[in-house]
């Protein structure tokens, strides 16, 4: 009797689970190596602010009108841009190439808005004083506590990561646009590794939003009273 042991063969379609459940393609890969790095840089930069806000004397700028929703208005048009671009990878999936090209190029349009916008803020914020080791005049007598003024990081750390953020924003951008041109050229998994690129930009929003507008609302109105 022999004892060698045979293994039967499955068909792939029995378990739904692919002959290579495990294969990644080397760009895909990539992708994901790049992300999960670039996630830690983001991870550090907003720890440290974090760190910063909580040992200093912080100030909290931002009255909701017209700073929480201009910023939300930003926020909207990203989280609109990740919206089309799901749309633009599911028309590639079916092989519909023109319409996933309009989906990409409305993501790019999203992403260019939200772009300007945010220098349109910086513009604003730089106008009144603010830089990225000193704070406006107004600031410092509206959050000094005990005689202790706020800490000038802000400007730096608020600069640092929203500029880095808005980098990649613009990389983007100009990444979806050659996809965009030349995507009858490309491959579906092509178009799928350019739309973990953007979810993964705006998946960062979602951390920095909060923590940087969200916790920084002028609650009691400080600057509107040192204004009057």
């Amino acid at each position: 009797m022999s004892t060698e042991a045979r293994v039967g063969t499955f068909p792939a379609v029995d378990w739904e689970g692919g002959a290579f459940p495990y294969r990644v393609g080397h760009r895909k890969l990539g992708m994901w190596l790049f992300i999960i790095s670039d996630s830690l840089t983001f991870s550090a930069l907003l720890i440290g602010y974090s760190y910063l806000r909580a040992s200093n004397v912080w100030p909290t700028p931002f009255p909701f009108y017209p700073s929480i929703v201009f910023s939300s208005v930003m926020t909207f048009c990203l989280l609109s841009s990740s919206l089309t671009m799901v749309f633009g990878v599911s028309a590639s999936s079916k092989g519909e190439k023109a319409k996933a090209r309009k989906w990409i190029l409305a993501t790019i349009i999203f992403g260019v808005a939200f772009i300007v916008l945010h220098l349109i803020e910086w513009q604003h914020l730089m106008h009144e004083g603010l830089g990225p080791f000193y704070l406006p005049e107004h600031w410092v007598q509206a959050f000094s506590e005990n005689g202790v003024p706020p800490s000038p990081l802000f400007g730096a750390t608020f600069f640092a990561i929203t500029g880095l953020h808005m980098f990649h924003v613009a990389t983007g951008a100009i990444y979806l646009l050659v996809v965009a041109l030349r995507i009858n050229k490309l491959n579906h998994e092509d178009v799928e590794i350019s739309g973990l690129y953007w979810h993964f930009v705006d998946l960062v929003w979602m951390f920095v939003f909060p923590l940087i507008y969200i916790m920084s609302v002028d609650i009691g109105g400080r600057l509107a009273a040192v204004a009057h």
